[in-house]
């Protein structure tokens, strides 16, 4: 069984500007059958790293969330907090990143709630009894909202090959010990030359799980419980992620914590992919490099499987831009990921998600004319 993914170009006209087109996409995709009045709805994008450009334009959002009380829900922006030590660690920064960016209240009309909350501890366990996770950790707002919207930037990605609407759920919408267990099966380790004994990770850890050690931090596996606060109190990098999950798996674990998030909001999730500024890596880097094609459109559908699909089907449908870091598959239909991450089979994750009854890779794309 296919499913609709509904699709605008960039151009426009003097009668209706791409703003105008946008609306009309959202609730042609069936926004008005998700919401309902008084919803307390999360949109649910990425705010960018500090020194990212390629993050969706906050004017894009803001008629997003124009649109969303027009139906009469009361729509939140909101992310999770990052795993890694950057400009989104806690609340604080990443509220000030987010501001910083484009996203203030007097900008799009909407207020900024971080997910799980200040330090990335505010979680909420869902069951899923799944292959790789019984139960996941997800920022608790997410679960507590009444309805979501994905508003995902497509792109490239370098674990997940392409991050679109089911990494920005899964990954996106995942506490800090959420990310930590998607991304690693072992507890953070200590770099020795790096740490200075200032115990300040010992005295945030919540476990009692980091003791100091000949005047260096010491972590204890069988104790951590992987909530990732060690890595973002210390100032001086020494607490690190050990990245040593395969792809494949941690492929699963992302699509097992999109599930998690959908539980209790299949009927009632919206998810729109932008195709712009496609660049190669995630908007969670401090910078981003040339787009590897053109500016394609934006597309919602209700199956985030089907909208990940259709993106990337579009991209490798279109040549390669000249000048950017791709230097093979760079004709029409050929795979723009597997030129720029050889080594990533990203189609997994929507293999995967489709057995798991997130949707279907079968889809028909309708233009909103």
């Amino acid at each position: 069984m296919s499913s609709n993914v509904y699709f605008i170009d960039f151009r426009a006209t003097y009668k209706e500007n791409f703003v105008l087109k946008l609306d009309k996409l959202v609730n042609t995709a069936g926004l008005n059958d998700r919401i309902k009045k008084r919803d307390l709805t999360a949109v649910k994008l990425h705010f960018g790293e500090l020194g990212n450009t390629a993050f969706i334009r906050p004017v894009y959002i803001r008629q997003i969330v124009k649109s969303i009380k027009s139906a009469g829900a009361l729509p939140f922006l909101t992310d999770a907090n990052t795993l890694y030590a950057g400009t989104r660690g806690d609340a604080h920064h990443h509220l000030v990143t987010a501001i910083q960016n484009g996203f203030a209240y007097s900008i799009i009309e909407a207020p900024l709630i971080i997910a799980d909350g200040l330090r990335g501890r505010t979680e909420t366990p869902v069951i899923i009894n799944e292959k790789q996770f019984k139960k996941v950790f997800i920022g608790s707002e997410i679960v507590n909202a009444d309805a979501l919207i994905s508003v995902a930037h497509f792109k490239g990605h370098e674990l997940a090959g392409y991050g679109g609407a089911i990494k920005n759920i899964g990954m996106g919408c995942a506490s800090r010990r959420g990310k930590m267990e998607q991304h690693s099966d072992v507890a953070p380790k200590v770099k020795k030359k790096r740490c200075i004994g200032c115990g300040e990770c010992a005295a945030h850890c919540a476990q009692n799980a980091i003791s100091m050690e000949g005047k260096k931090a010491f972590i204890h596996p069988e104790k951590c419980i992987g909530c990732g606060e060690c890595i973002i109190v210390c100032e001086n990098e020494a607490v690190q992620i050990q990245w040593n999950q395969s792809v494949p798996v941690f492929l699963e674990k992302m699509v097992e914590y999109a599930k998690g998030v959908l539980s209790t909001k299949k009927e009632k999730s919206l998810f729109i992919n932008f195709i712009n500024h496609v660049s190669p890596g995630c908007d969670c880097l401090p910078y981003n490099d040339a787009p590897i094609v053109r500016d394609i459109g934006v597309i919602a559908s209700t199956d985030p499987v089907a909208i990940d699909q259709a993106s990337a089907d579009l991209v490798n449908s279109e040549p390669a831009l000249t000048h950017t870091c791709l230097k093979i598959n760079t004709g029409p239909g050929e795979d723009k990921f597997k030129g720029v991450y050889p080594n990533v089979e990203w189609e997994h994750q929507l293999e995967y998600a489709e057995t798991l009854g997130l949707g279907s890779r079968n889809y028909q794309l309708i233009p909103v004319t």
